[in-house]
């Protein structure tokens, strides 16, 4: 958990510490700024799965970015088993992209449409050191395949088209289980899926922690899908954790007011249940990511004058932590 790791002992695998990420919008001159990432500390720990969840444009996508070190932070660091990854050079940094993999939303825009899949994993292979020759990174990617159900011979020579979405996105998988790693990043990684089979990916991700100890950043704005498969969630919104706990304590006593906003779409934590209905609260404001208080503020039905104009602290309460001001000012009730 952020903040207390450190008293109860956990260790964490990976971590942002304080990450910021400012954007310039608008033009250099009479352009604005836009804080994708406000001040966020997340800490994944090992053999564990987290759930980061928001609604589209809430800056999960930049912070996984960030997380995976193709984007660096205007301010805060990423740490990888202690070190900053934005230092790691050489055989430290060659090492880091081997552990930590990502999973993307679509993996169509993953797979160049005019090349064969199998060159892809076979690349993967050989240019990571994992395989001599290429008969040797052939039984490498087979042993990747058979953790998600194919085998080498049914992609050799297939190009991404000749796959559903499910079977290339099973694929995507197997091309990140090629290198051994310790983590992966999965981004939205059933939402271009069907929804016939997306159960069928979760499971999937949830075998490779409990199987091989993966550690497990999954990103979503679907409550569902991240109570069903996560240890722990992180709630998101205009670029900051505004709540962040155990799975089951969040989502069955939820604090901040935004949580709860966000599972009224969901009755219940059902991992049979979906949202009936997107959740709509507004277009993406710059103005609300750059709001002096609270950045739910204007939709809350208990903000006061305080709420608009000071930003709320993390609140530690037990093993959750919250960012609202009723738990500062007494005027929380269950």
């Amino acid at each position: 958990m952020p903040l207390i790791l450190e008293e109860i002992g956990m260790t964490a695998i990976l971590e942002a510490k304080n990450v910021t990420k400012i954007f310039k919008i608008g033009g250099l001159i009479f352009g604005s700024k836009l804080t994708a990432v406000d001040n966020v500390t997340i800490s994944l720990e090992k053999e564990k799965v987290l759930s980061l969840v928001g609604e589209s444009g809430s800056g999960k996508t930049t912070l996984s970015r960030i997380l995976l070190g193709l984007i660096k932070p205007t301010k805060g660091s990423v740490l990888y088993t202690g070190s900053d990854i934005y230092k790691l050079k050489g055989d430290l940094l060659i090492k880091f992209k081997k552990d930590v993999q990502p999973i993307f939303q679509s993996p169509f825009d993953a797979f160049n449409p005019l090349k064969t899949v199998d060159r892809y994993l076979l690349g993967t292979a050989l240019n990571y050191g994992l395989a001599k020759d290429k008969i040797s990174a052939e039984k490498v990617v087979d042993n990747a395949l058979s953790v998600v159900g194919l085998s080498f011979e049914e992609v050799k020579g297939k190009y991404p088209h000749e796959f559903s979405g499910g079977e290339l996105q099973r694929v995507s998988i197997a091309r990140a289980l090629i290198t051994n790693p310790k983590v992966l990043i999965a981004d939205e990684p059933v939402a271009m899926i069907d929804a016939s089979i997306r159960m069928g990916i979760i499971n999937i991700l949830l075998e490779l922690k409990r199987e091989y100890g993966i550690s497990i950043l999954y990103i979503t704005h679907d409550l569902a899908t991240a109570y069903y498969i996560s240890d722990e969630i992180a709630i998101m919104y205009r670029g900051s954790i505004i709540e962040y706990g155990p799975t089951e304590e969040l989502l069955d006593k939820p604090l901040h007011p935004y949580t709860k906003t966000l599972l009224q779409c969901l009755p219940e934590p059902d991992p049979q249940k979906r949202w009936k209905e997107e959740v709509k609260l507004s277009g993406l404001e710059v103005k609300e990511f750059e709001a002096l208080g609270c950045k739910f503020a204007n939709r809350c039905p208990y903000a006061d004058e305080r709420c608009f104009g000071e930003r709320p602290p993390i609140v530690n309460l037990d093993n959750r932590t919250v960012s609202c001001w009723l738990f500062i000012d007494n005027r929380y009730s269950k």
